[in-house]
């Protein structure tokens, strides 16, 4: 917000997309940075939308021998929280006759504030297989479907407020 105002005071060529890091094992930029940039509209630039091909599903129950995320967790991941979601991912991707990875990257194209997703691929089959995604059109209980099991859980004071408002009613 900062950098915008200064643009704006400035009269300078305005900010018009940030780049970050953004999946449904990743959505802690919906916190802070997925309001301000709707609000400024500014677009997203999604990096690892795949979480490092955890959302594949390719590491679901401690498989993907030698895979990447074995040798460096990056970008970090709650594999408690992760493990449910796999299971709708795979759900969802049944009825679209696609894979796990392709509804991931679908969710995200689905988000309004997202204006591409930067794929990596070590393979040109990777590549074909992620840009499918591209194809998928979720339904409302699909995304409803993969918010429940992807949803942050509320931290201070969101679960205060929550309670406190509970009580009133």
């Amino acid at each position: 917000m900062k950098a915008l105002g200064i643009g704006r005071a400035r009269n300078l060529a305005p900010i018009v997309s940030l780049q970050a890091y953004y999946s449904l094992v990743g959505r802690d930029a919906e916190r802070e940075l997925v309001p301000m940039l709707a609000s400024e509209r500014v677009g997203l630039m999604v990096w690892s939308p795949l979480a490092g091909g955890y959302l594949t599903g390719k590491y679901s129950g401690g498989d993907a021998a030698g895979g990447r995320l074995e040798e460096l967790d990056f970008p970090p991941i709650d594999r408690v929280r992760g493990e449910p979601l796999i299971d709708v991912l795979r759900t969802v991707a049944q009825r679209h006759e696609a894979t796990p990875g392709q509804v991931a990257i679908a969710w995200l194209l689905h988000q309004p504030v997202v204006t591409t997703v930067l794929l990596g691929a070590k393979r040109v089959e990777q590549l074909t297989d992620n840009v499918r995604a591209t194809q998928l059109r979720l339904d409302d209980d699909e995304l409803g479907q993969l918010d429940a099991a992807s949803r942050l859980p509320a931290e201070y004071p969101g679960w205060l407020l929550a309670q406190s408002d509970g009580r009133r009613a």
